[in-house]
């Protein structure tokens, strides 16, 4: 298993096998790689199915242990199917993160090419506020997500981004959620620092607060020290990414671009690392050196959030906090 500098091990790959997408979301940093392209023809740069596998092959090799493919909007692509049956040759577990606007109609076919799992993203169960964050329509997502809890592509997890436009409906998304069995929750704290456009960050610290009093009891995942807090049966994980330290120090995860680059950091495009026309040895290599040069973001490669911006405060559970989640 490759290990940093740091000692983070990574176990997961993360690949964008598009930079097209259907939608155009806000709040969209496209991997980190920038504006995304619109949908239509296939674009030559992207990665091809046996790229993915022999990237995924060598992954392997150093113990990555899971996949998860991303774009853009990955189901644009035709080929998906084929890309997740030659990734599960080498690596059964793999899942996906989608807008869910194509996916009623090929959860199963992707269920039956190997695919575990899936996350869709959803910001709001009110059709104007969707259609105004994301440019485009809430129902076929919503079918989307029925098509995959049908299929077995369990958990479903429900990708909220958390900011100013989004933080008041954060019950009632909680509430959908617990409706449904096989749903769970993922806030994500929005980026301001990757987005295209500009909009109103909440004060995630204020979240992190109302759920601690409202919920029932929290964990803690590995991977980024995530907390997920239970209400009830219903699992809700907040990604705070934003200026925290311990989230980067706990971070496990490979990136590849849609051009088969390899990439070490979501924030970061200085790392990118070529993989197209290399020799066996020479990708291997190549998976080495990104991961050498892997620098936790947050606390060390940025060791101070711009003036006005605070990190947030270290996670202490049982705080007795009652702030309302308001902008």
């Amino acid at each position: 298993m490759l290990s940093d500098a740091y000692g983070r091990q990574v176990t997961d790959l993360r690949v964008s096998v598009t930079r097209r997408c259907n939608f155009s979301c806000i709040y969209c940093h496209d991997e980190g790689l920038g504006p995304v392209a619109r949908p239509g023809a296939p674009h030559d740069e992207e990665i091809a199915p046996l790229e993915v596998e022999r990237l995924v092959g060598v992954a392997r090799e150093f113990g990555i242990r899971s996949v998860k493919f991303t774009g853009g909007e990955p189901l644009v692509r035709d080929d998906l199917e084929e890309i997740v049956q030659r990734t599960v040759r080498q690596i059964p577990d793999v899942s996906l993160t989608t807008n869910g606007s194509l996916l009623e109609t090929r959860a199963g076919s992707l269920r039956e090419a190997g695919l575990k799992r899936v996350n869709v993203s959803v910001d709001t169960t009110d059709p104007a506020e969707f259609r105004s964050i994301r440019h485009g329509a809430l129902r076929p997502v919503l079918r989307g997500v029925r098509a995959a809890l049908h299929e077995g592509l369990t958990p479903v997890k429900l990708n909220m981004v958390v900011f100013g436009t989004t933080v008041q409906s954060i019950p009632k998304m909680i509430e959908y959620v617990g409706a449904t069995e096989g749903l769970k929750l993922q806030l994500i704290q929005f980026m301001p620092e990757l987005a295209a456009h500009q909009t109103v960050a909440a004060d995630i610290a204020r979240v992190r607060a109302w759920l601690e009093e409202h919920a029932s009891g929290a964990l803690i995942r590995e991977m980024h020290h995530r907390r997920v807090y239970l209400f009830g049966r219903t699992e809700v994980e907040l990604v705070d990414p934003v200026y925290n330290p311990e989230f980067c120090a706990n971070c496990h995860r490979l990136r590849v671009t849609h051009k088969g680059e390899l990439k070490g950091c979501l924030n970061r495009n200085d790392d990118l690392v070529a993989t197209r026309g290399l020799s066996d040895a020479e990708l291997r290599e190549a998976f080495r050196r990104v991961v050498a040069h892997r620098v936790p973001f947050y606390g060390v490669y940025v060791t101070e959030p711009p003036r006005g911006r605070t990190a947030p405060p270290p996670y202490r559970p049982d705080t007795g906090a009652t702030l309302p989640v308001v902008p």
